[in-house]
């Protein structure tokens, strides 16, 4: 398919579009020397024919009519009278040939008017003739002298002019395009070094944690008296605006993720005594009344939630703030089995399902303890969100040089809407933001968050009567890159 002049690269543009200019430039000085050429070619010739129509058509009768030095070689002429022709072919070394009938026949058919005509003279080729009354003393009151010249070599001049100048014509084409194309690379260089500076700087992670400092377009690509330098100079606007921008970004973030991590660490103490004290009113010996009862329960109830959410908000501003986690081989069949194992004594009324490798070892590295509660979130969220009755299966298989977690359920499924978002913190499925199931809106970021600290991947896909987490983690043996966590659907 061919692609369109607009996508194009410029270099390429430029060079076709000098090409293009310059050989145009050329045909059209070709066409005009060689026009002028034939004109002044032409013009020799017309004097060429008068000069010797005045020698044929002076003095010295048919006896000397187109013979003798100066004629030229090839030249014609004929004589007409009511006595009859003389015709000789006129030669300049005195010998005169006689001309055929045809040829004297398309001598004779020049107008008598004194103008220039191209004539056919047969077996000769072309000529330029020309007629007029005999002007020579004794010459009859009605004769007329017709003579003509070759303008065979007019046209053999030009059409060498012509194959010269179009072989150096191709050949100052090409030269230009190979010396042009040089000469433009060299100059948009710089352009170059801005878009590698552009292009370096679109592959950081900008969207996350601190960037640091931005390459700049070196000073010498900046100079605004050029088109390359202004574009430098205004990347390099761009650039600190972005520089400051992130910088902002991340300290305000550094500020919150401190501020959170404080205030879950400071919300420990005062929830554990809440928690606590109620507990021991409860148990008293002292009556309590039913009401004071219920309360506090109720208390107790949402302290322990409470503390599981402030552990969780911690632990997300740990994994945020880059926290090292154990680094130890662990293999992942036995988290399965007793992560399955938990989630039916804890949600009996599921069927729950649980298929390992037979005979691959899925060992990775990493955090022996964030990867069992990777499985715990999974299944807890499978068993929340689903209806009594549902299948929920938890997988394991290795591909190639990754382990992959698969936690999957014949439930009604996420809906469309919330997929993109359903790794995001506190995201939930309904607008009132329910707490009927207990949910935190957490437990997913915590996948997300301890998936990528291990270098992995972690994404979803659902509709209704399937809905599949997937995890994959780089095996012991592999050293693949992490890559960001990715929702699809």
């Amino acid at each position: 398919m061919i692609r369109s002049w607009s996508t194009w690269p410029l270099r390429v543009r430029l060079v076709v579009t000098m090409t293009v200019l310059f050989a145009a430039v050329l045909g059209a000085i070709g066409v005009a020397s060689a026009a002028l050429l034939h004109e002044n070619l032409m013009a020799n010739l017309n004097n060429q024919v008068q000069d010797t129509f005045m020698r044929a058509a002076g003095p010295g009768g048919k006896d000397h009519f187109m013979v003798g030095p100066g004629l030229a070689q090839d030249a014609v002429g004929v004589v007409l009278d009511q006595n009859g022709t003389a015709q000789m072919n006129g030669r300049s070394d005195y010998v005169t040939r006689t001309l055929t009938a045809g040829q004297i026949a398309a001598l004779a058919a020049v107008p008598a008017d004194g103008a220039f005509h191209d004539i056919t003279v047969p077996g000769l080729g072309a000529y330029r003739a020309l007629s007029d009354p005999a002007q020579g003393p004794g010459s009859p009151a009605d004769s007329r002298v017709v003579v003509a010249l070759p303008e065979a070599h007019v046209g053999e001049t030009v059409s060498e002019l012509i194959v010269t100048e179009a072989v150096l014509g191709v050949a100052g084409v090409i030269l230009v395009g190979f010396v042009g194309f040089g000469l433009i690379r060299v100059s948009l260089r710089p352009l170059d070094r801005v878009a590698a500076t552009a292009a370096r700087i679109s592959m950081l992670p900008l969207h996350e944690g601190e960037v640091g400092r931005l390459n700049r377009v070196p000073a010498q690509d900046t100079d605004p008296r050029t088109e390359s330098g202004l574009v430098g100079a205004s990347l390099n606007r761009m650039i600190d605006h972005v520089s400051a921008a992130l910088e902002a970004r991340h300290a305000s973030e550094t500020r919150v993720r401190q501020f959170v991590a404080d205030a879950s660490h400071e919300l420990r103490t005062p929830l554990a005594s809440i928690k606590g004290y109620a507990e021991l009113t409860r148990r008293s010996r002292e009556s309590v009344p039913p009401d004071a009862a219920y309360a506090l329960g109720r208390v107790e109830s949402e302290a322990t939630r409470m503390t599981a959410l402030v552990e969780d908000l911690l632990l997300l501003a740990r994994l945020d703030a880059g926290r090292p986690l154990e680094r130890e081989p662990v293999d992942l069949a036995p988290l399965v089995v007793d992560a399955v194992r938990d989630a039916h004594a804890a949600v009996p009324d599921h069927r729950w399902e649980v298929r390992l490798p037979e005979d691959a070892a899925a060992e990775v590295v990493g955090d022996e303890n964030r990867l069992r509660q990777v499985l715990v979130n999974l299944l807890a969220n499978a068993g929340k969100h689903t209806p009594a009755g549902t299948t929920v299966t938890a997988s394991l298989t290795c591909e190639d040089r990754w382990a992959v977690l698969a936690v999957a359920d014949d439930g009604p499924g996420i809906p469309q809407e919330l997929l993109p978002t359903v790794f995001e913190r506190f995201a939930r499925g309904d607008g009132s933001r329910s707490r009927k199931a207990g949910s935190t809106g957490l437990g997913l970021a915590i996948v997300a968050a301890v998936v990528a600290s291990h270098g992995g991947q972690v994404w979803v896909t659902s509709e209704p009567g399937e809905t599949v987490f997937t995890v994959r983690l780089p095996l012991e043996t592999s050293a693949l890159p992490a890559v960001a966590v990715a929702a699809t659907s």
